[in-house]
């Protein structure tokens, strides 16, 4: 089915035009200072971003979801992830932005680094990377001898640090877990939710019973099973309803309902509002 959206789609925030550097780095004040230290919610086609915050605070909003970017933070944006920044006035830091063809320049798909670019996060800002970060800015805004050369080896070590923070970060969480079914069964959800898949058919692809999977899921989260598959399910229904115009019944159907009236009913018992009362609550905010 062919979707339309609200979304407002950069490669650049505003700009229309492919990057005509190597890649792009501008401090956080330079862009968000011009619209009162805030960034309407958008996403970049061709471009992966990484936002590092060395003074002040903000907020970030990724795919609808509203996360703290504390002093001496680092967030990162694979391309196409909707995201949006609220700062303190006079916050610090950079920007950092790649296309996608120098990323694939830098990091090999063989190499398994990768996969922990694509996800979105906002993590703690390693001394190194700070360092880095701040190295490719100067580099980026001289004019010495070798500079493109220097700056595609300084984004592909910045990005492999990246990565590092990322994969390290997911490991902690995967220890906290407990559970490697547990965290396969997160990643079977991820891929999965929008087929609306029965309970049963996660526990028979992992080999244990309904009930099994449910005491793991309670133990590593505090919650059955089949309120994780429906919390992931909701949340990109919260997240369709504030950035799209799809209708409701739109929504319904791209997540699996056969019946744009259940799934009517399943949002409304999931968040206390039904879809379209939600949605005129969330215009009335903006």
């Amino acid at each position: 089915m062919t979707s339309t959206s609200d979304i407002r789609s950069y490669n650049l925030f505003g700009e229309t035009a492919e990057l005509a550097d190597v890649l792009h780095v501008e401090t956080i004040r330079s862009r968000s200072a011009l619209h009162d230290w805030r960034l309407k919610a958008h996403r970049h086609a061709r471009l992966h971003q990484l936002l590092f915050l060395t003074k002040g605070s903000g907020q970030a909003e990724i795919d609808g979801v509203a996360q703290p970017i504390p002093t001496d933070s680092f967030v990162n944006i694979p391309r196409g992830v909707v995201h949006g920044y609220d700062f303190a006035p006079e916050t610090r830091g950079w920007v950092v932005t790649l296309t996608s063809d120098l990323l694939d320049h830098c990091i090999h798909e063989s190499e398994g680094v990768r996969a922990p670019l694509e996800r979105p996060m906002v993590l703690p800002l390693p001394p190194e990377l700070r360092g880095l970060a701040e190295h490719l800015f100067c580099e980026y805004h001289e004019q010495s001898f070798g500079r493109a050369q220097v700056l595609r080896s300084l984004a592909g070590a910045l990005m492999a640090l990246a990565a590092r923070s990322i994969f390290e970060a997911d490991n902690a969480n995967q220890m906290l877990a407990g559970n490697p079914l547990f965290t396969r069964f997160e990643e079977m959800i991820e891929r999965d939710f929008r087929k609306r898949r029965p309970l049963t058919e996660y526990a028979r692809d992992l080999a244990i019973s309904p009930t099994h999977l449910n005491r793991i899921t309670h133990q590593s989260s505090g919650q059955a099973a089949s309120q994780l598959i429906n919390e992931r399910m909701l949340r990109e229904a919260r997240r369709m309803l504030i950035y799209t115009n799809l209708t409701a019944a739109q929504i319904a159907y791209d997540l699996g309902f056969s019946d744009p009236a259940h799934f009517s009913r399943v949002f409304a018992k999931g968040t206390g509002t039904p879809p379209k009362l939600f949605r005129q609550k969330v215009a009335e905010t903006k």
